[in-house]
This record gives structure tokens, C-alpha cells and sequence, in this order.
């Protein structure tokens, strides 16, 4: 009897381990996905999207079905530029650590964007996932640059790209 209690025991303290470290993997892995989220800023709204575009000199559409977005990195939208902003009316799945990409060649996937990455000028974090508006560097000439792409920094994940017209 005794061994059997220490068997249980051994067993039921065991189970709690294991339940314990699932528990903190799923929930360390749902906060990596809501944290942004919850701490996302709030976008453009409709208004200043259409003052936006009377501006625009260059647009690109974001389409989810990029060989290299799935369904949980995506984008979908017009993207636009003037000489001193870019901005989005649509809008990208969330995730952390998002940077917006001028890039020398348009790519659709990853493999593709790290290639090409030291050739890429990046715009800057992006801190909302909807109708979002970056500045662009006084240095960086948008019109010398033939793409867009949102990259993940922080899991070096594509997101999605646009040709620029």
C-alpha cells in the first residue's frame, strides 16, 4: 500500500509539472500574438485616409494570397506615397515588431526579401495594424524604389508586399 501511495503521488506531482510548463508555453505563446494587439496604436481614420490620397504619387495593393504570407501573416489594402509619408488603407494581420521595406526588386516570399534585404532601405516600426502612416527619411527618394514590403523583425517573417505604380 505504501508503494502504491508513493507511486500515485510521484505520478500526480509529475502531472502537475507537466501541466504547469504546458500552461506556460501556451500561454507565453498567446501573448506573444495579443501582446501587440492590445498595445497597437490606433490607425488612420477615414478622414485624414482620403486627404492622404489626394497626395499620393505612387499605390500598391497588399493581397493575402502571396506565396510567401499565410493565414497568419497577411496584408490587404492600398498602399500610398507621397514624398514624405507612406501609409496603408487596409490592413495587416498583427503580430510584434512589423517594419515597412522600400525595396529594390518586388519579392513574395522571405527567401526572396533576404536576398535583397541589405539593398533595402527600412521606413520604420509599425505601431498600428490598420490604416496605419509612417514618415519617410528626407534622404529616401520613394520613386527610386519599384516595391513595399512588411517584414517581422523579431521571427524574420514575411508579412506581405505591394508593387509600387
Amino acid at each position: 500500500m505504501t508503494s502504491l501511495m508513493a507511486f500515485i503521488r510521484r505520478y500526480v506531482l509529475l502531472f502537475g509539472v507537466v501541466k504547469f510548463c504546458a500552461g506556460l508555453l501556451i500561454g507565453f505563446g498567446l501573448g506573444v500574438y495579443f501582446l501587440p494587439i492590445l498595445t497597437a496604436e490606433k490607425g488612420l481614420d477615414t478622414v485624414a485616409i482620403e486627404a492622404l490620397s489626394q497626395s499620393a504619387l505612387r499605390q500598391g495593393t497588399f493581397v493575402r494570397d502571396l506565396p510567401g504570407s499565410d493565414g497568419l501573416h497577411w496584408g490587404d489594402g492600398v498602399i500610398m506615397a507621397n514624398a514624405d509619408q507612406i501609409w496603408l488603407d487596409g490592413e495587416i494581420s498583427p503580430g510584434p515588431d512589423y517594419r515597412l521595406y522600400l525595396i529594390p526588386k518586388y519579392v513574395e516570399t522571405g527567401a526572396e526579401f533576404l536576398q535583397i534585404k541589405a539593398d533595402s532601405t527600412q521606413i520604420g516600426p509599425i505601431k498600428a495594424f490598420e490604416n496605419f502612416a509612417l514618415d519617410i527619411p528626407a534622404d529616401v527618394e520613394v520613386s527610386n524604389f519599384p516595391a513595399v514590403l512588411i517584414w517581422c523583425e523579431a521571427f524574420g517573417q514575411f508579412i506581405t508586399a505591394a508593387r509600387l505604380q
